[in-house]
């Protein structure tokens, strides 16, 4: 989930589109084969045993909700207000895809630095970025970015008010509600970020709990968030403006 929005497994079939991106995230490298014969035993993380059979590369995407999971069950042990955010809340919503990247949650930034401390608790690495409107935290391997300010909009106590308690991979937690999700990426659009490819997927799935109008005025006069709007209508994903403001 930079000061931007600020970016289940399922059977083999054509590409999924490109993965969001909202702060942070690492590609996995390496050769998921044996080792030469003098190396090490296996890595634990790449799926090798003791038996001796052939190592399987990281589940990427197990990983990250891994991570997720734990960082949401401290944040809600604790009693901090949050609420998922970027490419692992729109899953969390049933938008379907092959989770690539980092986790992003939104907290309030007066709570930053007991978020931080409850995590380094339990183990945790956290860090200060240069950017004033996160923190880091590195969970399974996994990047995490605890997010106060989703695109130049500070998270506020109503924004997380309106999350939805969804289950993510069985843990229930707070998530963005669909409105204030879409709304987020669309305000991360700009002359240097503007994946429409990634947030398409998303909009597509969610159309009918989005309130299209709400963010149709809060985005209006910004080029990238209205031509991606204006994109949505010419694909049929929602109505026209015309057609859902009525007669006048």
């Amino acid at each position: 989930m930079r000061n931007q929005a600020h970016d289940a497994t399922r059977p083999a079939g054509p590409a999924e589109p490109s993965e969001l991106r909202l702060a942070g995230g690492r590609a996995v490298e390496g050769d998921p084969g044996a080792g030469p014969p003098d190396a090490g035993p296996p890595d634990a993380s790449m799926g090798g045993g003791a038996s001796g059979e052939a190592l399987l590369p990281r589940d990427r995407m197990q990983a990250i909700l891994e991570a997720t999971k734990q960082v949401a069950s401290l944040l809600k042990a604790a009693g901090h207000p949050f609420a998922l955010a970027g490419s692992v809340a729109a899953y969390a919503h049933g938008v379907p895809g092959n989770l690539q990247h980092d986790t992003d949650f939104a907290i309030l930034r007066e709570d930053a630095d007991a978020v931080a401390q409850e995590l380094e608790r339990a183990g945790i690495a956290v860090h200060k970025p240069p950017e004033d409107w996160l923190i880091k935290a590195t969970a399974h391997g996994e990047n995490i970015d605890l997010i106060f300010e989703l695109a130049r909009h500070p998270v506020t106590t109503d924004l997380l008010e309106r999350a939805e308690i969804l289950p993510v991979d069985s843990v229930r937690m707070p998530v963005l509600a669909p409105t204030d999700l879409v709304g987020s990426l669309l305000a991360a659009f700009s002359e240097h970020h503007c994946d429409f490819g990634a947030v398409l997927p998303i909009a597509r799935t969610l159309r009918e709990k989005i309130d299209w109008d709400l963010l149709r005025r809060e985005n209006e006069g910004s080029p990238m968030p209205e031509a991606f709007l204006y994109l949505l209508e010419r694909l049929n994903v929602i109505e026209p403006r015309e057609a859902s403001e009525g007669p006048p």
